[in-house]
Formats: structure tokens, C-alpha cells, sequence
């Protein structure tokens, strides 16, 4: 028997990395997956190998998240689990970050969980047999601390942090049985990561020192972020809400800004 048996899930940001291991780990546990994501080719394959629905969605447009709920009640009558994955990151300090570059980090990766915290709310309110559900929005350890090089990107993680217990308190107070929790990774062995490292010219000396600030002495893995996102995600959770879940290797508990 599986942990989230029965229950419908949709997961943005699912064609890679932390969003595609969540997929399948849900997938795995018995939950019918719906993927979003811009990249397509890589999202179809995931979705084809567990059996999910694919859906292509940039998620800082409302319209794409109605049909998308839509297309998911219409499916499957209700809506259990959202998982805001989906994000950019985007290297600036402040000095340099255009407004263009600042609008389109905020828009990925504030508004579009803002978006996807506003619609799926209102699809868990409306499940057969009570308001019930979890979201479950990715931060960062940048929720927490500053990175000189990403002023947009801190700014836009550290708003998820807030924005997740602004909807818990609301949906506690509301209706008792929906939750939203975040989860704040440190360094992760993603290919958004490698891609970073692979830019800078050094890749392996990159991922040494990423290594490094962790006091377990590696990078942490997007299978131990889906595994957190699975135990928000299941019922095992049920009085869990508003908490903020460091998946960081120890990260800050040793370490400042950096």
C-alpha cells in the first residue's frame, strides 16, 4: 500500500531535478501525477514512464493555471496535493540586476506559487467529501540567508517562505484541513546546478565547494528533497502546517550569509 494511494497530485517544474523526482516518488507511492513544465520532450518522457499526464505551463500566467486546474478536476474530481517546484535562478548582485532580469525571477518563482497557492485552494475546498489537501512550496536556503550573487533570486525565496504561512494560517483558520508547508533546500545536485557549474569554468572545484558548506560533506539530492515533499504530501502529516522543512545538510546550522 502505498503513501499517497488514491490521491491526485499535481507537480510543476517536474521535467528535471527536484520536481522530477517528486513525480516519480508520488507516482511510486500510488498518487496520479500531473506534470507541468516548459520543457517539454523531457516532461513527456517523465510523465509516459509513470504513467502521469503531461501539461506544458509557464507558471507565472494565471490563465495557464485555470486550465490547468481545470483540466485536473475534470479529469479527476478533485485535487489533493500541489507542489510548487517550478523556478529560475538568475546570477546578480544588486548592483547589477536589471529589472528585467529582477521581474522574471519574481514572476517564476513568487507569483507563480502565489498562483498555484491561490488555484489550488480553491480546487481543495471544493473536494468530494470536505476541504481537504496539501501544497507544498519549494524555497530555498535562501529564505533564510543572503547569496550576494542572487539579489532577485534570495528576495523571490525568501517571499515563499512568508507567502506559505500567510495561506497555512489562512487555510487553518478557514477550512481546518488544508495545508501548506515549505521546503528549503541548500545545495543540490540538480542540472540546474551542474549547468551553474559547468558556466563557470571549473566545474568540479564548484562542486567541491558546494560540497563544502554542507557539514555532511556532499551535496544533497533531489530524491531527499522529494522525500520531504512526500511526507508533507501524505497524511502522515496532518497537523503539519506553516513549518518551514531545511533539507540542508546542516547548512545553517553552521554557517551565515554567502
Amino acid at each position: 500500500m502505498g503513501r499517497l494511494d488514491g490521491k491526485i497530485a499535481i507537480v510543476t517544474g517536474a521535467a528535471s531535478g527536484i520536481g522530477e523526482a517528486t513525480a516519480r516518488t508520488f507516482a511510486r507511492e500510488g498518487a496520479r501525477v500531473t506534470l507541468t513544465d516548459v520543457q517539454d520532450a523531457k516532461g513527456e518522457t517523465v510523465a509516459r514512464e509513470i504513467g502521469g499526464v503531461y501539461t506544458h505551463q509557464d507558471v507565472s500566467q494565471e490563465p495557464q493555471w485555470t486550465a490547468l486546474i481545470e483540466d485536473v478536476l475534470r479529469r479527476e474530481g478533485r485535487l489533493d496535493i500541489l507542489v510548487n517546484n517550478a523556478g529560475v535562478f538568475m546570477g546578480a548582485t544588486i548592483e547589477d540586476t536589471e529589472l528585467e532580469l529582477w521581474n522574471r525571477v519574481i514572476a517564476v518563482n513568487l507569483t507563480g506559487v502565489m498562483l498555484g497557492c491561490k488555484h489550488a485552494v480553491r480546487a481543495m475546498k471544493t473536494n468530494p467529501g470536505g476541504p481537504k489537501g496539501s501544497i507544498v512550496n519549494i524555497s530555498s536556503i535562501t529564505g533564510y540567508i543572503g547569496l550576494a550573487n542572487g539579489a532577485a533570486y534570495t528576495a523571490s525565496k525568501g517571499g515563499v517562505r512568508l507567502l506559505t504561512k500567510s495561506v497555512a494560517v489562512h487555510c487553518a483558520r478557514q477550512y481546518k484541513t488544508i495545508r501548506c508547508n515549505s521546503v528549503h533546500p541548500g545545495a543540490i545536485d540538480t542540472p540546474m546546478n551542474q549547468a551553474a557549474f559547468d558556466a563557470s569554468g571549473n566545474p568540479d572545484e564548484m562542486r567541491a565547494f558546494f560540497s563544502s558548506l554542507q557539514p555532511i560533506g556532499r551535496m544533497t539530492t533531489s530524491q531527499e528533497i522529494a522525500d520531504a515533499c512526500l511526507y508533507l504530501a501524505s497524511d502522515e502529516s496532518s497537523s503539519v502546517t506553516g513549518a518551514e522543512v531545511l533539507v540542508d545538510g546542516g547548512w545553517l546550522a553552521a554557517s551565515g550569509p554567502i
